[in-house]
């Protein structure tokens, strides 16, 4: 039997998790009577995690109150208690990709997987009954297109492309012409990773969002893909991109494996964004919509 998406997910939670449940277990030996030094210590344990100073200090102080409040009886109660607080310091999920019709642009820098996220996303939408296009507005990288096109073959659904090296907004504006002549519902635009630090490449993504909103008859939706396994240079990525474009949400991908899960909490609390889907792995049934309560069971509990 197949392993379920909880399975999937808990399981590339795995070296987070065991990091917190060695505090937790703590915790529970040393009773009511908990010193300084263990909420320190557990606050530096979700920080080491890499859920961010601030959230980590919200959670603790929470935690420490509720076990002062209801005097915690055992090990299940704290990792409830736990899960709750982790879950509430991530804002509701308001689904960008749920909204139609809509054109998407994905960006971030090289490597977190944008162009297998539209991928995955453009076949699962079609697969609903969506009418889906595919913008290849990474122009400097072959593979990107020929990846583009293996996605789009899968799906059944056009993708517009043009020369390597073109200009990547004029592939903006050939996709949202044909959206329109074609009827989509959906135009998802694949644009080339860039260094959040360098100020032209930024520029030049900007120039790419101005001329989707300008073009497209549709909301326009900038989703940022983030690769869980770099941890706090993630946030720092997020930053970056939110105020260059006003980020719309994050698709975390790499969760499998990572012992930096906690990075979800710190975006989500910091910037107030959405995790909008979470990948677990390369399977199109691999990257799912987020669900707070679920991740921080799953980061917590394992079940």
């Amino acid at each position: 039997m197949s392993p379920t998406w909880f399975q999937r997910l808990s399981g590339g939670l795995a070296r987070t998790r065991d990091q917190i449940g060695d505090r937790l277990a703590e915790l529970v030996g040393l009773g009511p009577e908990v010193g300084e030094d263990f909420w320190d210590g557990l606050e530096e344990t979700l920080i080491g995690a890499d859920m961010g100073a601030r959230s980590a200090a919200d959670i603790v102080a929470a935690l420490r109150t509720r076990s002062r409040r209801e005097d915690l009886p055992d090990a299940a109660a704290v990792e409830e208690a736990l899960v709750d607080l982790i879950a509430a310091e991530m804002p509701p999920l308001v689904d960008p990709l749920a909204e139609s019709p809509l054109t998407v642009l994905f960006v971030g820098v090289n490597g977190t997987g944008k162009t297998t996220s539209v991928g995955k996303i453009a076949a699962a939408a079609a697969s609903e009954g969506r009418r889906v296009i595919i913008g290849s507005a990474d122009t400097y990288r072959a593979a990107a297109i020929e990846q583009l096109r293996v996605w789009a073959e899968r799906a059944s659904v056009p993708v517009i492309e043009r020369d390597r090296g073109a200009d990547p907004a004029s592939v903006v504006f050939d996709t949202l012409a044909a959206a329109r002549t074609r009827g989509s519902d959906l135009v998802l635009v694949d644009t080339a990773g860039r260094l959040h630090n360098s100020a032209d490449l930024m520029q030049e993504l900007a120039k790419v969002q101005r001329v989707a909103r300008a073009q497209s008859v549709f909301p326009v939706r900038s989703l940022l893909v983030i690769d869980a396994t770099t941890g706090q240079n993630g946030l720092a990525q997020a930053r970056a991109f939110h105020e260059a474009l006003e980020l719309d949400g994050i698709i975390l991908t790499k969760l499998d494996g990572t012992a930096r899960g906690g990075i979800a909490v710190a975006i989500a609390a910091e910037l107030g964004l959405p995790i909008v889907r979470i990948g677990v792995g390369e399977a199109l049934e691999d990257l799912r919509p987020y669900d707070a309560t679920e991740f921080a069971r799953a980061l917590v509990l394992g079940r």
